[in-house]
């Protein structure tokens, strides 16, 4: 990742199982701009158990079929249909992601896809062996925090930063959240964690976004942050960042009239472009801070301020006063804030009515 706020483009299973389709959306994230197109590596079976029921947004958007499990089975991708991804990402100059949901494809993608950075989906933030395993195996860490309390948020990145120092897990919470307190703990985490304020509901209102708790994520734990956005349209993943996201990750989908769990609170790819292009415009237009004339309107100072004018014609050595002096523009002679400087000194030479004062 660089400076620039990093966009996910978040496939997840908008391709509904189907591999034709997931290439597809490879492409279409990379037509749009997008830096990363992000997928999800799971096993069913060891993703959900058998009894576990569809979340409410999934049966509003895709029916009920009777158990996550089953709906899960028909959105999973093979592992063989991962390389073909890797392969299209790279043809198309766009980074490939995964979220794993389960210890086997976290190895998969780390061992066999070689990923150097995997990002985990709120649901996996208490997941602490998860968690453990990939940062054991030193691989950058995005982590989004959709339902999570800042205490949750700060037991998942004692549970990375001792994975990344090679420390074994305590079992007590207060000895595992001592590792927060060790300098090197921190770096560790600083540079390899970023964090991604989210709200887990599909579509999400946009009155139960909460984007000041982005800032809250940055001055409680110093890491990168960003936010995964599950709002319809584009305006709150361009407010973010606006606020400073350094990564902004959204769903999209080729048609949002498919049939699958997703596609409801997704972008089609028109859309996606568009994000990018606006989060695009946002960065170049948030600067560097400093105040001072840009110089695209220093070219406009003159003829936008005023200066001090003759009023009336007045003769060299009469004295300036609230009659003789008005304020006009252009700005190309003195300032009115010499006003006051002026009142009572003698004209230096004779000026005419409506000239500007030197």
């Amino acid at each position: 990742m660089t400076d620039r706020c990093f966009i996910i483009a978040e496939a997840g299973v908008n391709h509904n199982g189907d591999v034709q389709r997931a290439l597809e959306m490879v492409d279409a994230a990379a037509e749009a701009g997008a830096d990363a197109v992000k997928f999800q590596t799971f096993r069913p079976e060891a993703l959900v158990t058998g009894s576990a029921p569809q979340a409410e947004y999934q049966v509003r958007n895709d029916g009920d079929h009777g158990s996550q499990l089953a709906m899960l089975r028909q959105l999973a991708l093979p592992e063989r249909d991962h390389h073909v991804l890797v392969e299209r990402c790279a043809a198309r100059g766009i980074d490939f992601l995964s979220s794993p949901f389960d210890p086997a494809s976290a190895d998969f993608l780390i061992d066999t896809l070689k990923l150097e950075t995997l990002k985990l989906g709120s649901g996996e933030l208490t997941n602490g062996p998860l968690i453990y395993r990939i940062a054991g195996a030193g691989r950058g860490l995005i982590l989004s925090t959709g339902m999570a309390t800042l205490d949750e948020i700060r037991e998942a990145l004692a549970v990375a930063a001792l994975g990344y120092l090679g420390k074994a897990v305590p079992s007590g919470q207060a000895a595992r959240l001592a590792i927060m307190e060790d300098d090197e703990a921190m770096t560790a985490l600083r540079d390899r964690v970023s964090l991604l304020h989210c709200t887990t509901e599909y579509p999400c209102p946009p009155e139960a976004v909460n984007l000041r708790a982005m800032d809250t994520l940055a001055e409680t734990f110093g890491l990168s942050v960003g936010y995964s956005d599950h709002t319809e349209g584009i305006t709150l993943s361009v407010a973010a960042a606006a606020r400073g996201a350094r990564i902004v990750e959204k769903h999209f989908t080729l048609d949002r009239s498919l049939p699958g769990p997703d596609h409801a609170a997704s972008l089609e790819p028109h859309e996606l472009r568009a994000m990018v292009e606006a989060v695009r415009s946002v960065e170049r237009a948030l600067g560097d801070g400093i105040k001072q004339p840009a110089a695209a309107e220093q070219k406009n100072m003159a003829v936008a301020r005023k200066s001090l004018v003759a009023a009336v014609a007045i003769r060299a050595g009469e004295p300036f006063t609230e009659s003789n002096l008005t304020i006009k523009r252009p700005g190309t002679g003195r300032s009115p804030m010499d006003y006051w400087i002026l009142l009572g000194q003698p004209s230096p030479r004779d000026y005419a009515a409506d000239e500007v004062i030197e």
